[in-house]
């Protein structure tokens, strides 16, 4: 419930609280300033109830991923960000552009921060073409704050103020008002009472009259005009804050969808927390789904505790039943709110979205957006406030394009007409198993130990791939191998990660043919010929899966079992040791005959010599389960800096070892970051490293991972003066992980012994930038956050420091 979310900075930072995603409308003539671009649908929408939620990404980072992982991995719908012109607010009390000013509509023009018309078309007809529908964020149960600052206006330009909108237009008497439908002076001060929740402002957010025809013409005209451009469904926020029937209303005035002549989707969010049953969710579901917050809370409870609990589900008090619900592990408004997991739980809430993809309950959703280290932070933006490209890293969080996901999304696909979970077995607290029918298995294992066990799936005797770590390539499996019998199968699930397996994810028996591979080549002393390609058994196109032919003289051979009747690309690669040393610049191929023996003669061709050096990189680190080793750096080769594009390092124990073509004769920087499968980017500490190359040959560079080496830490004594109410206490929160990474559930408690100081001693990582604020949580665990903006400092290289601080 809004009243329940933490204070806000500034008016316009309160209106954050407010964003209520319903309807809108333009009139005849807005929509006719830009000609609408026809929709264009798929032959076929892709048969899946899952949808990815791309909050705020701009439309053409939208399309991409519907056309390049999307539309493939079986998604059935994408949500996006609301595509209306918005107030633009460049210098709030809350910062620079605010996310939450895409929920202030100024007009129903679909010029936003996100793109404009065309770009919003091109985006739903993208994503058409890859068989993904697209729901839409709107905002109908108000306008923008009548608290913004004097002067504002809207992305495309537009003018309005408190009661005016000439754009749509609305008039001072499409809006409710003291005395006029509102029983209070304007604001809810009830919020069980229906009359104020339904027609009174939302923390001073211009509410529409939508008892109104004319405004519910409006509002059906935008939501209509929204479906002749493509759009499938729509994802209703705040929605308890519009009278029923006023909702049944306008959706009875909205057109069929273009792509497969249905009802529009609606998701309704009816924020938890209300005792009115007529404000309850379940009251609500004659207009459509509703968004399950109870099952959300529940989830994190298990996985921040024991997900043994998660057998109970049946007994859990949810928000609606399954078949009524849109469900979810997060989004915006809790994330924020640290009352559910989020991007800054690693593992857990990786483990708790491959859960929620295989629980039947509900329609369910992967969460992706922008990294924050402030609440009201805006995504990342040019100079005028319009969002850029979603460049997966550190910056952007891409959950829904990792392998595992997109395998639970093919798994959730595959087991959907199984509405029940059978033979959940708990291993222990933290491992459990079950299986939908004779459908789909899963295993997770939610400890820092892995654990093998025997569990009943159900499944038909045979091999199957784990769709966590891979899944079906050629005729085999990229990841690991299920083998069932009898029904069962032993599994070694790793720590902190899982293991799932479904009837579309077995890996072909295929008739194999062995190709005889036929080299000349003269290598130099220590050196060996091998041989990769876009087969499993010539390593996957892996340079460091490759296959070595043995060598007598100059000529080197070796027999290969590849798939019958398959396409071939492969080159030769010269190795020292495990070292590449050489390959030829392009791929040869054949096609390989549909029984019998093959062979393939050729000579090996190095390829030219460039204007690079090759460096062979070397690194001694300690990672967690799902944690590579990455060498990022100045240099295009390096990936420019960029996390996403950072080179991996191939694990050999605790040694991580990588090959890169450097530019000759130059001076490089670069660093050791360690990045999780969810994306979750660690940077190694101190200073950049730096290296001049040769003019020619080769260079060797070995080097540990700082931060890895050392255990000191700066014992950090917060003291914080602060008065509380009783059953308050007060908490320290920050953004390092022993201070809880800026979730209030994993916030350091402090004590009152020095009452009115709190304080504790927390040991932080050295030669760390801190960042932190103070919060009270009440004996109900609401929490209240002190104002201001967030407190810092940096830790030396060892000792103390001490934080003397009062309560703002």
């Amino acid at each position: 419930m809004e009243r329940l979310r933490s204070p806000l900075r500034g008016p316009a930072g309160r209106v954050l609280l407010a964003a209520a995603l319903v309807v809108s409308a333009a009139t005849p003539a807005v929509l006719a300033t830009v000609p609408a671009t026809p929709a264009r649908a798929a032959v076929t929408l892709n048969d899946s109830e899952v949808t990815a939620n791309l909050w705020e990404w701009n439309w053409p980072s939208v399309a991409a991923a519907c056309t390049n992982h999307l539309g493939p991995a079986g998604y059935g719908a994408v949500q996006v960000a609301p595509p209306q012109e918005s107030v633009s607010l460049p210098n709030s009390s809350d910062g620079v552009h605010p996310w939450y000013e895409v929920y202030q509509p100024v007009s129903y023009k679909l010029e936003s921060r996100f793109g404009n018309r065309q770009q919003f078309a091109a985006m739903v007809n993208a994503c058409h073409a890859a068989g993904v529908r697209v729901y839409v964020d709107a905002v109908v149960n108000h306008m923008a704050g009548t608290n913004n600052p004097a002067g504002s206006v809207g992305y495309a330009g537009t003018q309005f103020s408190g009661y005016s909108y000439p754009a749509v237009p609305y008039g001072n008497g499409d809006f409710h008002r003291p005395g006029d439908n509102c029983p209070t002076n304007g604001t809810i001060n009830d919020w069980n009472n229906e009359a104020q929740v339904t027609s009174c402002e939302l923390l001073s957010l211009s509410d529409l009259y939508t008892e109104k025809e004319s405004v519910r013409n409006k509002i059906a005209a935008y939501l209509n005009d929204l479906i002749g451009l493509g759009v499938d469904g729509f994802r209703v926020d705040a929605v308890k804050h519009v009278r029923k029937d006023d909702f049944a209303a306008i959706l009875g005035k909205l057109d069929n969808t273009v792509a497969e002549n249905r009802r529009p989707y609606v998701a309704q969010e009816i924020f938890d927390g209300a005792s009115n049953d007529a404000l309850k969710a379940r009251a609500f579901i004659g207009n459509g789904d509703v968004l399950d917050f109870a099952y959300a809370k529940g989830i994190r409870s298990a996985f921040q505790g024991s997900i043994s609990a998660l057998a109970n589900i049946p007994s859990w008090n949810l928000d609606a039943p399954s078949a009524n619900v849109f469900a979810m592990v997060t989004n915006h408004d809790l994330e924020r709110d640290g009352v559910v997991l989020s991007y800054k739980n690693g593992t857990d809430y990786v483990l708790a979205n491959y859960f929620a993809l295989a629980y039947p309950h509900g329609k369910p959703s992967v969460y992706d957006s922008f990294s924050w280290t402030n609440r009201n932070q805006s995504p990342p933006h040019n100079g005028n406030g319009y969002v850029t490209d979603t460049v997966c890293g550190s910056a952007w969080n891409c959950l829904s394009q990792t392998t595992g996901i997109k395998g639970m999304v093919g798994w959730a696909n595959a087991a959907r007409s199984v509405k029940t979970v059978s033979d959940f077995t708990t291993v222990n607290n933290n491992v459990i198993g079950f299986h939908r029918g004779d459908r789909a298995w899963i295993g997770i294992n939610d400890s820092g130990t892995a654990t093998s066990a025997q569990f009943v799936t159900s499944l038909a005797d045979g091999e199957y791939c784990d769709v966590i770590s891979g899944g079906v390539g050629g005729s085999g499996c990229t990841g690991a191998r299920v083998t069932v019998s009898g029904g069962r199968a032993t599994v070694n699930i790793p720590a902190n990660n899982a293991v799932a397996i479904h009837v579309n994810a077995r890996p072909t028996p295929g008739v194999t043919v062995n190709t005889t591979f036929t080299a000349t080549a003269s290598l130099g002393a220590g050196q060996t010929l091998h041989l990769v390609g876009n087969a499993a058994a010539l390593g996957g196109g892996n340079a460091a899966n490759s296959v070595a032919l043995t060598g007598s003289g100059s000529t080197w051979t070796t027999t290969v079992a590849l798939p019958a009747g398959t396409a071939i690309s492969y080159r030769y690669l010269v190795k020292n040791g495990s070292t590449v040393v050489g390959q030829e610049a392009t791929d040869r191929g054949f096609t390989t005959p549909a029984s019998g023996t093959a062979t393939r003669t050729d000579t090996y061709v190095p390829g030219p010599v460039g204007d690079t050096v090759e460096a062979t990189f070397t690194v001694t680190a300690s990672t967690t389960a799902g944690q590579g080793v990455y060498l990022v750096g100045s240099v295009p080769a390096f990936g420019s800096w960029a996390p996403a594009s950072a080179v991996q390092l191939t694990a050999q124990g605790g040694v991580f070892r990588g090959v890169v073509q450097l530019p000759k004769s130059s001076t490089v920087e670069y660093k050791f970051l360690k990045k999780t499968t969810s994306g979750t980017v660690t940077w190694e500490s101190g200073a950049n490293r730096s290296l001049s190359t040769p003019a020619g040959g080769s260079v060797t560079v070995t080097e540990t991972f700082r931060g890895d080496t050392g255990t000191s830490t700066v014992a950090a004594s917060f003291q914080a003066t602060a008065t509380t109410a009783w059953g308050q206490n007060v908490y320290v929160v920050g953004n390092v992980a022993a201070l809880g990474s800026w979730n209030p559930a994993n916030a350091v408690p402090l004590s009152s012994a020095a009452y009115p100081v709190w304080g504790a001693t927390v040991n932080l990582p050295p030669n760390t930038a801190v960042e932190y604020k103070y919060l009270k949580k009440n004996a109900d665990g609401t929490v209240t956050w002190e104002g201001g903006g967030n407190r810092s400092f940096s830790t030396s290289s060892g000792g103390t420091v001490t934080r003397t601080d009062t309560w703002r």
